[in-house]
């Protein structure tokens, strides 16, 4: 566990590989890409056909909290998907979840706090506390383990190093790692204990290669919950997400949002209403990140890259040290030389990182089926 307070900011190196990986296409090269983690698939036609038919109109702004048929068809998703009833009028549209991010952490912790986060984890969760000025206490999670944290580890974490809040992804990224209901009940009991925020990153909801991910909300109304409509529903450059809001924080966060950023975009949101009804769309494109899933970590493996396939999301995860002690080498070397894009372990996790790579499998069959024959010639030399 360590606790940082210094200015902690670093570039994200996998926007850095991919723009040298733009960059080498536009030399007429052919670019595998694994480094972002984006899907391959358009959104579904729903989406599309309901972007058209408001185009020529006006755009103009939106309640700071979104519009009231996707607040109350995201109500509608939580009754169906978990079972929970959540008053539309807790839940903010935002500007994807790294909006949710800004709004949850001014709203719920204290200026200057501590929070929490899993390492590996996502690297702007780190890099946004810093620039806003919090401080995060970092709690290692374990491949023996399936890269989860648990109840105990979050109490020997707060009894070391007392933070505020608990920012946690389940299926997270980059391990897939993905709770069950115990193992989260149990997180989410020791927060209560020990008198911290929860925020439940619940973006690669959706994605699950097991039973169904359970949200923080089947637990508690007291967590803030950020999801997204970026992974399941193919709408990354979108940028529409939302949070689902204990009652006490909903107006704090209506006024931060109203001033920060007005209101989610227009179109993104009418288009994330049509998206909440094409899950048979969404389901499809999992059923390949499925199959992609199974043969990129077969494949790995047999070229002596090791890591076990991941509970959701569509990442892998693999050491890479019989080959490298520098993620960040490797990945410049394997992008140059093998026209394979894919993120440095440094980016996930500072420390041990550099043993490390992230493979995204949200590309088509064809594109997985290449990028191992690409790496496969890469380490052979």
């Amino acid at each position: 566990m360590t606790d940082t307070t210094t200015s902690g900011l670093q570039p994200f190196h996998v926007m850095e590989i991919l723009a040298e990986a733009k960059a080498l296409e536009a030399e007429g090269r052919s670019i595998i890409h694994l480094s972002a983690g984006e899907p391959g698939a358009p959104p579904a036609p729903e989406v599309r056909a309901a972007v058209r038919a408001v185009l020529d109109q006006p755009q103009r702004y939106t309640p700071a909290k979104g519009i009231s048929p996707l607040r109350l068809a995201l109500s509608v998703h939580y009754q169906r998907q978990h079972g929970v009833a959540v008053d539309p009028e807790r839940i903010v549209v935002t500007t994807g979840s790294s909006a949710g991010f800004l709004l949850a952490f001014l709203a719920a912790i204290p200026a200057g706090g501590r929070i929490a986060v899993t390492r590996p984890g996502y690297p702007a969760y780190l890099n946004t506390i810093y620039g806003m000025g919090f401080s995060p206490v970092e709690i290692p999670v374990f491949a023996e383990n399936g890269w989860k944290l648990t109840a105990e580890a979050l109490r020997a974490a707060h009894e070391a190093t007392p933070f505020d809040g608990l920012l946690l992804a389940s299926p997270a990224n980059p391990t897939g790692a993905a709770l069950d209901r115990a193992e989260l009940d149990g997180l989410a009991d020791v927060a209560v204990e020990i008198g911290i925020e929860l925020i439940s990153d619940e973006i690669y909801h959706g994605l699950d290669y097991r039973a169904s991910s359970p949200s923080a909300l089947e637990h508690t109304n007291d967590a803030v919950v950020i999801n997204s409509f970026s992974k399941y529903h193919c709408m990354t450059g979108w940028r529409v997400g939302w949070m689902v809001l204990p009652e006490r924080l909903v107006r704090k966060t209506e006024m931060l949002q109203q001033n920060l950023f007005i209101s989610a975009p227009t179109l993104s949101q009418i288009a994330a209403v049509a998206a909440l009804g094409a899950t048979d769309y969404a389901e499809a494109q999992k059923l390949a990140y499925r199959r992609n899933r199974d043969v990129l970590a077969a494949g790995l493996t047999a070229l002596g890259i090791d890591g076990a396939p991941g509970d959701g999301a569509f990442y892998h995860y693999a050491e890479i040290s019989r080959f490298s002690n520098d993620s960040m080498v490797f990945a410049r070397a394997l992008l140059r030389q093998a026209g394979v894009a894919a993120a440095p372990g440094v980016d996930f996790d500072r420390i041990e990182g550099h043993r490390y790579m992230r493979f995204c499998y949200a590309g088509t069959p064809g594109e997985i089926d290449e990028a191992l024959e690409r790496i496969g010639r890469f380490v052979a030399g």
